[in-house]
């Protein structure tokens, strides 16, 4: 059962908005501090020293549904808590690492503080709210973990400047203050002490998403028809059809698929694996291109990405009217069409010499606009669908697909990229690098279609309470 908070309900939005800007800001501040972190560690390949972002990712992603059914059995405050206090003692294990090896290994542990605190922080909030506010409340949580991932190179450049070591040692006053104020103020939500979930259904995807990213990352190195690439591949679909085939059967399966049977939370859900891919991509994208081709400092990339964050709170404030006066479907497949062609500005317009107002300014502004209209959606319609029993497990899912297109994202990036040896030959690949994601972008907005019908005719989740379905009216 979910206990109604004793605090205000805006006092218990901020706290764990602090919690998931902490992850959503540390998943992308790294984006910037990759070419410092392989000069400093000594690694020159690009698909080595990209695993400080992937397996964090990986990690996030496999782990997030579990620890969600985790706190829906024994509470969500303790659940959070504990998910703050792990990410900020492995954040300053990262600061200390002293090798590739030990970096990724503390980043695993990070990752999983992370998967923790994420959907606890959403069942929070939901529980916080009364129905008809919940709407609201879920978009400015998907804002603010939005606008974070998207400000995260801002501040990587400002902190690489000093040293990359401080991207994750900013992680420490953020998490110690959130554990000091969520311990008083956060309310007590009790859990439902059901059995316990899938670990080893936790473990498959975990293999899955592993194999699938490894195989993706190597490919040029390995070649595509060698014989390893190709095992990896199969070894992950053995591993994805094992986890749905286990997921079907167990009584309490990391992905519920009975979830998946409401149709606007598996669109949405379905939506966010496309966008995230393409986001993710989009982001390392920028900071290898102004870094690697126009020989920018770390500090100077960061910056030339300010405009595109501070479009998502803006558009994401917008989102809310729209919503309302056109139905989600319609605002997802906006904010997706804004995206890609913001993609396919920065395709045509950008050159070997810099001219960043000429060039890649409208870019940023575009992608900027489609995040802010796209994420918030796509969270909320999501969420709207949840009974409230579920409402960590089901923001987990949601929140897992996320990770693990981020993690296929940069995959992707990585492959499209090759290892072009001249100029000439490094402004063709990020050509087409910037074309491929936005023909992901494009497929998310497709999907809008899908939930345009349910603006006029609401869809009823039949397993939610009323309390619940009159969340999920625009």
């Amino acid at each position: 059962m979910v206990a109604r908070a004793a605090a205000k309900p805006s006092l218990v939005l901020a706290i764990v908005c602090t919690g998931v800007v902490l992850s959503s800001l540390d998943l992308f501040i790294v984006n910037v501090a990759l070419p410092s972190i392989a000069r400093d560690l000594r690694t020159g390949s690009l698909g080595g020293v990209t695993w400080v972002l992937n397996a964090y990712a990986i990690v996030f992603a496999a782990l997030l549904v579990l620890a969600g059914r985790l706190a829906d059995r024994s509470g969500q405050k303790p659940a959070f808590l504990l998910g703050v206090a792990v990410f900020t003692a492995a954040s300053a294990a990262c600061a200390a690492s002293t090798s590739l090896s030990m970096l990724v290994a503390f980043r695993v542990v990070q990752a999983a503080g992370a998967a923790v605190l994420v959907p606890t922080s959403l069942a929070l909030v939901l529980a916080a709210y009364p129905p008809e506010r919940r709407g609201g409340a879920v978009r400015t949580w998907t804002a603010m973990g939005g606008a974070a991932a998207a400000v995260g190179p801002v501040v990587g450049g400002l902190l690489v400047a000093q040293s990359w070591r401080w991207i994750f040692l900013v992680n420490l006053p953020i998490g110690i203050g959130a554990l000091i104020v969520g311990a008083r103020r956060l309310p007590d939500v009790r859990g439902d002490r059901g059995p316990w979930p899938d670990a080893a259904g936790a473990a498959l995807l975990t293999a899955a998403i592993t194999g699938l990213t490894f195989a993706l990352l190597q490919g040029n190195a390995w070649g595509w028809s060698s014989w390893r690439v190709t095992g990896l591949f199969a070894a992950a679909m053995l591993a994805g059809t094992a986890f749905f085939w286990r997921s079907a059967r167990h009584p309490r399966p990391i992905l519920d698929l009975d979830l998946l049977r409401t149709r606007s939370f598996a669109v949405a859900t379905f939506a966010t694996l496309l966008f995230s891919t393409a986001f993710g991509a989009m982001l390392l994208a920028a900071m290898l291109w102004t870094q690697d081709v126009w020989h920018w400092s770390a500090l100077r990339a960061g910056l030339s990405l300010v405009p595109g964050p501070l479009m998502v709170p803006l558009w994401s404030a917008a989102a809310g009217p729209l919503i309302r006066r056109f139905g989600p479907g319609r605002v997802i497949t906006l904010g997706c069409t804004v995206f890609a062609a913001g993609l396919m500005w920065l395709a045509a317009a950008i050159g070997l010499q810099p001219h960043y107002v000429s060039e890649m300014l409208g870019g940023t502004l575009l992608t900027g606009i489609g995040v802010g209209l796209t994420l918030p959606t796509l969270y909320s319609t999501a969420a709207a669908a949840l009974p409230p029993e579920r409402f960590a497990t089901g923001s987990a899912v949601v929140s897992m697909v996320r990770q693990i297109g981020f993690a296929l994202g940069v995959a992707t990036l990585v492959a499209v990229l090759g290892s072009p040896t001249s100029a000439h030959g490094q402004l063709s690949a990020f050509e087409q690098a910037w074309v491929v994601i936005s023909v992901l972008s494009l497929a998310a907005a497709g999907t809008g279609f899908l939930l345009r019908t349910q603006h006029s005719r609401p869809e009823v989740n039949r397993s939610a309470t009323p309390a619940t379905r009159e969340a999920a009216r625009p």
